[in-house]
């Protein structure tokens, strides 16, 4: 049986989009960076730490496999959760503006005797944003909730100017990377 450990809609429906049954649970891992941890190391973490929740949260049944997702955004090494409020989600639109960054999502299948990770690097460059067009964007409400303020699969598509690897992982659960975590898991995606 799969467990996906996330309470994102979008991780929901992309993993809907393999065509694998699974069953949703909610967890709450901390989400804070350990000092000295690289971008990649902590979004691995937090994944793997999201899928050990799940598991540990069914009693570790035996034929349990508990998936684990997170996605950052990441400039000059500074990582870019969600915004805490609307002037959060300008200042790191603002920073974002006219700028490439890497958008790190990594994906964790946990089960008896499994453990196996995957991690996807996109590159995002936005287009240059003035203030009246930030404030319009954040306005919408779609920043809340999403890794850099921005949704690349709503209104934030028309920040973007440029995108060279995975919009899915871009989006929060890479579709190429999932489905081949879970062959390895034994599921096999249609």
């Amino acid at each position: 049986m799969l467990y996906l450990a996330s309470q994102s809609p979008r991780r929901r429906q992309l993993l809907e989009q393999l065509g694998v049954d699974f069953t949703v649970i909610d967890v709450t891992v901390p989400e804070q960076r350990l000092p000295d941890e690289s971008p990649q190391a902590y979004v691995r973490r937090v994944a793997r730490d999201k899928a050990r929740a799940g598991l540990a949260s069914l009693g570790t049944p035996e034929h349990a496999l508990v998936l684990g997702a997170d996605t950052e955004v990441v400039l000059d090494d500074d990582v870019f959760g969600k915004p805490a409020d609307a002037d959060d989600a300008a200042a790191m639109l603002g920073r974002l503006a006219g700028r490439a960054h890497e958008v790190i999502s990594a994906v964790w299948l946990v089960g008896a005797g499994v453990e196996h990770g995957e991690i996807c690097i996109s590159r995002v460059r936005f287009a240059p944003l003035d203030e009246p067009t930030i404030a319009a964007y954040v306005a919408t409400g779609e920043s809340f909730g999403k890794a850099g303020a921005y949704a690349i699969q709503g209104r934030g598509a028309a920040l973007i100017e440029h995108l060279d690897g995975s919009y899915s992982g871009v989006m929060g659960l890479p579709m190429f990377e999932t489905a081949r975590l879970l062959r390895a898991g034994g599921i096999t995606p249609t």
